[in-house]
């Protein structure tokens, strides 16, 4: 039978978010219910309310979530009711020519549950990225659904749902950061910080973090940065360089995603080294580089999807380094709300105030 649940509705461009009854079908063929436990609040349920992503309005916000799987829909094997579990976006297909080609983590036909959550008046909601968990429940694909230890806290293991994963994955999986490499980390929100962390448990000996706010550096050396550039007062390249022998860093990520900061990050990783792109940037940017520079420098330029990611091989391990103390995702979590507390966390995330609310259900 539908049920109706109370989620966190995004209605037009701009405006403010609600609090609404809507109500969720059972699960069809492959898909899951999942009773949402916590949702981080992420920059890109934001660029749905303003109408970054597309103009799909209603939007059913959140994504970066855990929760308990309720019951699913036929032919489902890899998950049961009862089982404790972190969302993902991307539903791998098996199938496709990244899957075929033994990459799935580029996986080109991701899944999302095809029958639709609803308004109480019947509208049909967009869930964002294909997940919408800023709900007490939700109905995704069961493969957004990845099974992990149940003794980790909820409000933690959600972030792995986006941000935290976006950013260690594009230290380790597409930045490739090793031990003893150096690496320098443009803008420590929630995602740099993340990929600080993850350099760290790489064994990165010279971990840089850069960003304009001296309180967003200080939390960046609880995740393990070595050295803090303030990227008003100094020149990000000179200064990266002057950290690294003269020659700048092994990997460069800009967890920014502007074109000033994707420009320093291509100019202060050595030669052959790696700049990495995993901040979001908006459809009208552009960069202008020299091409000469861009061959003379070698190495390479890459951009990072979901931070490379494998939801089954990578949300289990990452628990479970968690679990060992060696992973502190508590950290990320500067404080904890409620559905009715979406908008002002909006406006904490965008004033730089936290790395992350979550909101607990």
């Amino acid at each position: 039978m539908p049920q109706q649940v109370r989620g966190v509705v995004a209605h037009s461009k701009g405006k403010p978010v609600s609090l609404e009854t809507i109500t969720i079908p059972d699960p069809g063929p492959g898909e899951a219910l999942v009773q949402v436990q916590a949702c981080g609040v992420c920059h890109t349920d934001l660029h749905y309310r303003e109408g970054g992503i597309n103009d799909e309005f209603p939007f059913l916000l959140g994504h970066e979530a855990a929760g308990i799987v309720e019951s699913v829909g036929e032919g489902v094997t890899d998950v049961t009711a009862g089982d404790f579990v972190i969302l993902n976006w991307r539903a791998v297909d098996g199938t496709c020519r990244a899957c075929r080609r033994g990459e799935p983590w580029y996986c080109f036909s991701t899944h999302n549950a095809t029958r639709k959550m609803t308004l109480a008046s019947g509208q049909e909601l967009s869930p964002a990225l294909g997940i919408g968990a800023f709900a007490e429940k939700t109905l995704v694909h069961a493969g957004q659904c990845t099974k992990v230890n149940p003794a980790v806290a909820p409000e933690v293991a959600g972030l792995l749902g986006c941000g935290v994963m976006a950013g260690i994955g594009a230290a380790i999986n597409t930045g490739g950061v090793g031990r003893g490499d150096s690496i320098a980390v443009i803008g420590c929100g929630g995602v740099g910080d993340a990929a600080i962390a993850g350099a760290k448990l790489a064994g990165a000996s010279t971990i840089i973090a850069v960003d304009t706010d001296d309180r967003k550096l200080r939390w960046a050396t609880e995740f393990g940065a070595t050295h803090t550039i303030n990227a008003r007062e100094n020149d990000v390249v000179e200064a990266v360089k002057a950290l690294t022998g003269g020659n700048g860093a092994n990997v460069v990520i800009d967890a920014v995603g502007r074109p000033e900061t994707f420009t320093q990050a291509f100019y202060a990783r050595d030669l052959a080294g790696t700049a990495v792109l995993v901040g979001v940037p908006t459809p009208e940017m552009t960069i202008d580089l020299p091409l000469i520079d861009v061959f003379g420098r070698g190495g390479a330029v890459k951009s990072s999807w979901y931070g490379d990611c494998l939801p089954s091989r990578d949300f289990p391990m990452l628990v479970d380094l968690h679990l060992q103390g060696r992973l502190p995702l508590e950290k990320f979590v500067t404080e904890t709300v409620g559905l009715d507390d979406v908008e002002a966390a909006f406006a904490k995330m965008h004033s730089g105030e936290v790395l992350r609310s979550v909101v607990v259900m």
